[in-house]
């Protein structure tokens, strides 16, 4: 069975959205692309907010989002309960991202990074495994005050 990437950009990050997608697939991962579908000026939170969501209710699912800067998405994503989006720009937070938060979702700025880059570190990010000890139960605590805090 294929690993399944959820992939998302605003009108800023939707060429290099393009290469990673296109890039996934000849990996033989299979993507679904949330949007946009052009350069033409979007808001970026409902696109955050989908990808964040279907991978929410599907955590064997990872999640990739572009804009600008990243920050923007990884704000709204990681006001989804059960997302762990990080914002990375080098490929040592993108492995230790995974390493140690188990983060779900990757988010990068189309603005800060070259598209090089940018596939170098979602390789690495998808490739790093959680490590699990006593990361999971630093993971417990964020997990735990979501569930208490997290309106529904």
């Amino acid at each position: 069975m294929k690993q399944v990437v959820v992939i998302g950009s605003d009108h800023a990050g939707f060429l290099m959205k393009q290469i990673i997608a296109e890039k996934l697939r000849k990996d033989n991962f299979e993507v679904e692309d949330i949007g946009t579908d052009s350069e033409k000026s979007v808001d970026f939170a409902p696109i955050a907010k989908s990808v964040a969501e279907n991978v929410a209710n599907n955590l064997d699912k990872k999640g990739i989002l572009i804009c600008g800067t990243g920050i923007g998405m990884s704000i709204m994503a990681n006001k989804v309960a059960g997302i762990r989006a990080s914002l990375v720009h080098d490929l040592f937070s993108a492995h230790a991202t995974r390493e140690h938060n188990n983060s779900n979702i990757l988010c990068m700025g189309a603005r800060i990074i070259a598209v090089s880059m940018a596939c170098e570190i979602v390789d690495t990010w998808l490739a790093a495994p959680f490590l699990k000890g006593k990361y999971e139960k630093r993971l417990d605590y964020i997990t735990d005050y979501e569930k208490e805090h997290t309106k529904k």
